[in-house]
């Protein structure tokens, strides 16, 4: 399975590295992900959440 938010789905984005010269060669977008263990319907376990979603509180992290 692709690293991907489990709160917002973010994932790895693809696009193009762009030389001075115009060149275009492909690339990789990575996200900010974090594999932290979370709560989630009353059980723990460990998931990958994006800093966005942690710092906004979105997702509660188990002690």
């Amino acid at each position: 399975m692709a690293r991907a938010c489990i709160v917002c789905r973010k994932r790895t984005e693809t696009g193009n590295n762009v030389s001075h010269s115009n060149r275009k060669t492909r690339r990789v977008f990575l996200p900010n992900l974090q594999k932290v263990r979370v709560v989630l319907n009353g059980t723990v376990r460990r998931a990958y959440v994006c800093t966005k979603c942690l710092k906004s509180g979105k997702v509660q992290r188990a002690v």
